[in-house]
């Protein structure tokens, strides 16, 4: 349900013009921000908490499984409430839920303020979205854009480094408690100067079943792909409920809003060609993206020695690159797949390069695909949002916007669970296969213990050492497959870009993340 237009304002000139793009954006930030300063911070926040890394992912998927399923309400609620009043509520309760986060003292109450945290923040960006293309004048949307993906971008940049740093030398909960002065500001300041621009209410009803059937097969799902690398899969009876939930859940959820004449997500949509290849274009990347984005700090802390900070650094690039560049991408007017197929080719490089990682990789070796993704990320959201939304009328963007964004962010999860079985199950291949050279009758087994003797160790020490040591080249092992699996799985996906029309020339700003 989309929300009514907005009546015609001048847009803003000026300071205030300044001021309320910049509170806007702040807005923004907070939730990118979230999305990846725990990355880094995981091993910290889960030994800290006294649980696994394995458990400790729930504080990453909690919060991006429960702001998807909230997105798609964004434009009912707009309709409802208003723009101003949501984004405005939405800013101090993902403040709050910061501030809980924050103060958490264990695993449970910490994933209990995340899936808070991240279902009040559904509507922050597409209502960050909406206000600023209200605020500025037609002809200079293109810099409302520019404003908006600079700030974005700038959380990924900012995410890993403010993680690591907190992490390493301070409390853990700071990396959640720097939201609260940012969301205070933010929130003040956009109901100080667009409290006169609120759009008009009316009373729509909500599609209730949808909503709940839309929670059970989402959250059915991710249980099933969290829990089940621990608990032999389909072995295990709960797994396999779980698995029958989520399939039920989710034909009953389409068949229900396929058929509901107010759906809170329209499904009808996907009629579009563009709609439907952008979309799974979109998804299959930021997945990729995703779950890179997670594997990468979790293998440099767990097995390479990096504390958090160094981690965060060597992810750094991806950010500044991105930033520096995305005012210059702005500009270019190409065909979108051309970009989009440009955007998918350099996360392809970035992935296959570090598969060629040696064990030995110094930071500035490490490093050096981050560019080529901050060059990917420029290109990335922009071409795909508008092939995705081209011939979508104006009364269905703000639905279609809410779709992508859902689709993207349960896509982006997903991911980050698959991604950690993998890794998990790919290592103990390796360390099977690694163990049958290392046994007590092999020649090179004999001679690495005599080097670690020769060293002052005892037998017990040396045997241990060694099996540190395989251990760590399994998981090498396992990331360099991983790596290498999504690299042409990015340049795969470029097929689906091709698929979609060109888009027509449009005025369109749409949403980003």
């Amino acid at each position: 349900m989309s929300a009514p237009a907005a009546p015609a304002l001048p847009p803003l000139s000026g300071a205030a013009l300044r001021v309320a793009s910049i509170a806007l954006a702040l807005g923004t930030f907070m939730q990118v921000l979230d999305g990846t300063i725990a990355n880094v911070a995981l091993p910290t926040v889960a030994g800290n908490l006294g649980v696994s890394t394995d458990d400790g992912t729930w504080v990453i998927t909690s919060f991006a499984v429960a702001n998807g399923v909230t997105v798609p309400l964004t434009g009912w609620l707009m309709a409802r409430f208003g723009v101003v009043r949501t984004f405005v509520a939405s800013v101090f309760l993902f403040t709050l839920a910061s501030l809980m986060c924050g103060l958490a003292w264990n695993l449970n109450v910490l994933i209990a303020f995340r899936i808070l945290q991240g279902a009040v923040s559904g509507p922050m960006i597409p209502g960050s979205q909406a206000l600023l293309i209200s605020i500025f004048p037609a002809h200079k949307r293109g810099t409302a854009l520019g404003i908006w993906a600079i700030t974005t971008l700038s959380a990924p940049v900012l995410g890993p480094v403010l993680g690591g740093y907190i992490s390493d030398n301070y409390y853990w909960g700071w990396i959640f408690l720097i939201n609260v002065p940012v969301g205070i500001i933010a929130g003040l300041v956009t109901l100080r100067h667009l409290a006169a621009r609120e759009t008009p209410t009316q009373k729509l009803p909500i599609d209730t079943v949808g909503l709940g059937l839309l929670v059970f097969w989402v959250f059915s799902l991710q249980t099933f792909l969290d829990l089940g690398k621990d608990r032999d899969w389909f072995a295990n009876p709960m797994i396999t409920v779980l698995a029958l939930c989520a399939v039920v859940g989710f034909i009953a959820w389409v068949i229900w809003e396929l058929t509901d004449a107010n759906p809170a997500v329209d499904l009808s949509n996907f009629k579009s060609r563009n709609f439907t290849f952008g979309t799974i274009a979109l998804c299959l990347g930021y997945a990729l993206l995703f779950a890179n984005n997670l594997l990468l700090p979790l293998w440099l802390q767990e097995y390479l020695g990096y504390n958090a900070t160094w981690a965060g650094l060597v992810a750094a690039p991806a950010g500044v690159v991105a930033v520096v560049l995305t005012p210059l991408a702005g500009r270019i007017k190409f065909d979108p797949r051309i970009t989009a197929t440009l955007s998918f080719a350099a996360f392809g490089g970035s992935y296959l390069l570090r598969s060629l990682y040696p064990p030995d990789a110094s930071f500035f070796v490490l490093a050096v695909p981050m560019l080529l993704q901050g060059l990917a990320m420029c290109f990335f959201f922009v071409p795909l949002l508008t092939i995705s939304l081209d011939g979508i009328p104006a009364e269905r963007l703000p639905s279609a916007s809410g779709i992508s964004n859902f689709a993207r962010i349960t896509a982006g999860s997903f991911a980050a669970s698959l991604i950690t079985t993998f890794w998990d199950r790919r290592e103990a291949l390796h360390q099977e296969r690694l163990t049958e050279v290392t046994t007590a009758a092999a020649p090179a087994y004999h001679g690495a213990i005599a080097q670690l003797q020769a060293q002052g160790m005892n037998p017990l020490q040396s045997a241990a050492s060694i099996y540190r040591q395989v251990i760590g080249q399994s998981y090498l092992l396992s990331s360099l497959e991983l790596f290498w699996l999504c690299g042409w799985m990015s340049v795969l996906t470029i097929a689906l870009v091709w698929f979609a029309r060109r888009p027509a020339p449009s005025d369109h700003v749409v949403a980003m993340d």
